[in-house]
C-alpha cells in the first residue's frame, strides 16, 4: 500500500472533523492555539522574576541563606528536572507500547488486569508508595523514579487505549479494504488520528511528575521538596513557601513545553 493511501485517509479524517467543528478551519485554529500559548511562559517568567527579586532583597537565617543559595538551588532544580524526565521516558516507552497492545483482539482481554494494576499505582497514597519502595529497594534516585513510574503511568495508559479505541471504525474498515495489514493500519491511520489523546494523557503524566518528585526528599532522592521538608522540620516559612513556589513554576513551565509539543505534534487539520 502507498502512502499516498495512507495520506487519502488521514485527509478524509481530517477534513470530516473540520466539517463538524463549530471554530472554523484547522489553520485557523492553529494560529489561535500559538497565542493562547505565548501567555503561560510570560507568566512564569514573571514568577521567575519576582522569585529572583525577592531573594536579592529578603533577610534570611543562615540556614534559609545557604538552601536558596544560587549553586544549592540550581542543583536542587536540576536533579529534581532529572527525576521528572527519566521517569517520564520511562512512562511513555512502557505505557504507550502496553496501550497499544491492549486495543488488539489478541490481547484485549488483558485489559481489566492490567488498567486495574494501573489504578492501584495511583490509586496508592503517594508517599505511603514511596516508603514501600524505598524499604524494599532501598534509597536514592532510582528507588524514586520506580516511584513516580508506577504512579504516573496510567494517564498515559489509558489515554493511549482512548485514543486508539476512538479513531472511527469505518477508516479502520477502509484501510483495511485497500489490502492494509494490521501493522499498517495502526501506523498509517489509528496512531496518527491518536496522537492528540495520547499526548494530553503525557502532559497529565508530566505535571503529575513534577508534582509528586517532591516526596523524593523522604527517600533521598533529592529535588526541590528539600526545601519544602526543611521549611516544615524547622519552621522556616522562606524555605516552604519558596519551596512551593518554584514547584509550582516548574510544574506550568513542563505543562507549557507539552502543550507546544502537543501543538507541534498534532496532525494537521486535527
Amino acid at each position: 500500500m502507498t502512502g499516498a493511501t495512507s495520506q487519502t485517509l488521514r485527509a478524509d479524517a481530517e477534513d470530516a472533523r473540520d466539517e463538524a467543528s463549530p471554530g472554523g478551519s484547522g489553520r485557523s485554529r492553529r494560529r489561535g492555539g500559538w497565542r493562547a500559548l505565548a501567555v503561560q511562559p510570560v507568566l512564569v517568567a514573571v514568577g521567575v522574576l519576582a522569585f529572583v527579586v525577592w531573594r536579592s532583597t529578603a533577610t534570611l537565617t543562615e540556614t534559609e541563606a545557604r538552601q536558596l543559595g544560587a549553586a544549592t538551588l540550581w542543583a536542587s532544580t536540576l536533579r529534581h528536572l532529572s527525576l521528572t524526565v527519566v521517569s517520564a521516558v520511562i512512562v511513555l516507552a512502557v505505557a504507550v507500547p502496553l496501550g497499544i497492545a491492549l486495543t488488539r483482539p489478541a490481547l484485549r482481554r488483558l485489559t481489566p488486569v492490567v488498567v486495574g494494576v494501573a489504578n492501584i499505582g495511583q490509586a496508592a497514597p503517594a508517599i505511603g508508595l514511596f516508603v514501600l519502595l524505598a524499604t524494599w529497594l532501598g534509597f536514592g534516585f532510582w528507588t524514586t523514579v520506580v516511584a513516580l513510574v508506577v504512579y504516573s503511568a496510567l494517564p498515559v495508559l489509558r489515554n493511549t487505549m482512548v485514543g486508539i479505541q476512538g479513531v472511527d471504525a469505518r477508516l479502520v474498515e477502509a484501510g483495511r479494504g485497500m489490502g492494509m495489514s494490521a501493522a499498517a493500519v495502526l501506523r498509517r491511520v489509528e496512531l496518527p488520528l491518536a496522537v492528540p489523546v495520547i499526548l494530553a494523557g503525557a502532559r497529565t503524566a508530566l505535571v503529575l511528575l513534577v508534582g509528586t518528585a517532591t516526596l523524593a526528599t523522604f527517600i533521598s532522592g533529592g529535588g526541590l521538596g528539600v526545601l519544602i521538608n526543611t521549611g516544615i522540620t524547622l519552621s522556616l516559612d522562606s524555605l516552604l513557601v519558596s519551596g512551593a513556589v518554584l514547584v509550582a513554576l516548574l510544574a506550568l513551565a513542563v505543562d507549557w513545553l507539552g502543550r507546544v509539543v502537543e501543538h507541534v505534534a498534532r496532525p494537521r487539520g486535527l
